[in-house]
């Protein structure tokens, strides 16, 4: 019985530095931008759409929750923070519908079973992604205005940025499953 505590209390242990590392990944693909055409990228989507496919969504579920969490209590976890604000000011405004669509994503992500077949993976990791976006214009949408083009400001710019992460996703996804062995 006291082997079966002890496995389960390092299994906790695991877990609990593996989500911790999870919220520092996404954190510092917020922080990194890469010049790409026509608007420079974070890797954010790419961590995300990563985590879920390697811890599945459960645990994929709880490191972005913990890293909103973080964002929203004040740590200068998010792309732009802490100079264009941090906390709950910074979470509601025009980028808290892609936030929430994180969690969506990293969770449909991780849901997934392993394919070899890299045309499902793509299409599977389209399906993941189409929830930030769809929460993010939602959000968008509310924020500024309907008659704004709502799509023309907040995912044109960034779709060629999405293709190509995914397309590096479904190419590593492979290897990327394998780290799930780590729990």
């Amino acid at each position: 019985m006291e082997a079966v505590n002890k496995y389960q209390f390092v299994k906790i242990i695991k877990i609990t530095c593996l989500i911790l590392l999870g919220t520092l990944l996404l954190t510092v693909s917020a922080k990194i931008k890469i010049p790409f055409y026509p608007v420079p990228m974070t890797m954010q989507t790419f961590v995300v759409l990563f985590l879920g496919i390697a811890f599945g969504y459960k645990i994929g579920f709880l490191m972005v929750g913990l890293y909103l969490l973080e964002g929203i209590i004040g740590f200068p976890v998010f792309a732009g923070s802490p100079e264009k604000g941090v906390g709950l000011i910074y979470f509601t405004g025009p980028t808290m519908g892609y936030l929430i669509g994180f969690l969506v994503a990293v969770s449909v992500a991780g849901y997934f079973k392993y394919e070899k077949n890299y045309i499902i993976i793509f299409l599977k990791l389209l399906f993941a992604v189409s929830f930030i976006y769809l929460f993010g214009l939602l959000w968008l949408g509310y924020l500024i205005g309907w008659e704004k083009p709502v799509f023309k400001l907040g995912a044109q710019p960034f779709l060629l940025a999405e293709l190509f992460k995914i397309l590096l996703l479904v190419t590593l996804s492979k290897y990327i499953r394998k780290l799930n062995k780590i729990i």
